[in-house]
């Protein structure tokens, strides 16, 4: 596991050999594409979700991701192929639909997010856990997950643990967020939600980006559009909350010379949005755009089912999971309570 994360941290696009590359991460492209393949057969033939589909049959070849071949691919769809599906998103939301959800998604993910990671830290210290994973933890749910948790680990001082607590909290949220894919949606639909309620509480308290579109479009592909929108503007707190986190805990000079993430796609799905809003976007660009970003998003969420590993998370001890499942009861309760009331 912690092999994994060093190759999830340290991976990067170039290579002096592209030929070489190709053979690399070839083999893990093509078994996630095949996998969304028949996800995409089987959702058609039973009519029923196929993010659902490509997230099930990926866990079933979670022994793809144990061999050394698949491991590169793999990776890349599951971070690259999936942020170009959410950033190609954008070709289909306009401003109009944005400031039709009015202030509420705003203020509701400022809330939220802040208050999940305040949460971490002081409940960390009640299950015997460092300020450390507190944090981590508490950005992970709050923000963007896995993501989330390898930018802020980037800027906290390093220690003996450091790399331990990294590994507990990618392996945790991976998997809550997994869970909360299949679940939330049934939450959704027990509550009567409308689709642009649903989408607010989806995009608001799932934490990863490629299991918020898999239960935001296993709805409706309303619901999926304001999801992204939604779960966008958690991404958009990454960049200060890393800063604040590092002038916090390491001091303004050393919080100067931290490395700062820059989310391209979330740039690439903002551009798009504008472009469309201002017409600037062919109707047979918006349509391709969705066909690519569609595919881009069935292989991500294939490519994140092969990943995703639940044997793992029994071996991290139950503190550190109890603990993200706090975290993810409360940013759940903070945005399910702000739905109900501007419903």
């Amino acid at each position: 596991m912690r092999e994994t994360v060093q190759r999830i941290a340290r991976f990067e696009w170039r290579s002096s050999d592209r030929s070489a590359w190709l053979r690399q991460v070839y083999p893990g492209l093509f078994a996630a594409g095949t996998i969304g393949l028949a996800a995409a057969w089987l959702g058609e033939q039973y009519k029923a979700p196929v993010m659902l589909f490509a997230l099930l049959l990926g866990m079933a070849f979670h022994f793809l991701y144990e061999e050394t071949k698949c491991v590169a691919g793999v990776d890349i769809a599951s971070r690259n192929v999936l942020r170009v599906g959410v950033a190609l998103l954008g070709a289909r939301i306009t401003v109009s639909q944005i400031l039709g959800l009015g202030i509420m998604p705003l203020v509701t993910v400022l809330v939220a997010t802040s208050s999940t990671i305040l949460v971490g830290i002081l409940a960390a210290r009640r299950f015997g856990l460092s300020r450390r994973f507190g944090v981590l933890s508490g950005g992970a749910v709050g923000i963007c997950g896995a993501s989330a948790a390898l930018a802020i680990s980037s800027v906290l001082p390093q220690d003996s643990e450091g790399e331990r607590d990294t590994i507990l909290a990618v392996v945790v949220v991976t998997a809550l967020s997994t869970l909360a894919m299949i679940l939330y949606p049934m939450v959704a639909g027990a509550l009567h939600l409308s689709h642009a309620a649903a989408g607010i509480f989806l995009g608001g308290t799932i934490h990863d980006v490629a299991q918020v579109e898999g239960a935001g479009y296993t709805i409706s592909p309303q619901t999926g559009d304001v999801a992204t929108y939604v779960k966008l503007l958690r991404v958009s707190m990454l960049l200060p909350a890393v800063f604040a986190i590092a002038l916090v805990l390491r001091g303004p000079k050393e919080a100067g010379r931290a490395r700062m993430p820059v989310p391209l796609f979330l740039l690439g799905f903002v551009v798009l949005v504008v472009m469309g809003s201002a017409g600037l976007l062919p109707k047979a660009g918006v349509d391709a755009a969705g066909f690519v970003s569609r595919w881009c998003l069935i292989t991500g969420v294939a490519a994140l089912g092969v990943k995703t590993s639940f044997s793992a998370v029994a071996t991290a001890g139950w503190q550190p999971a109890i603990l993200m499942l706090f975290e993810t009861a409360w940013i759940g309760c903070i945005v399910l309570l702000a739905v109900m009331f501007w419903r």
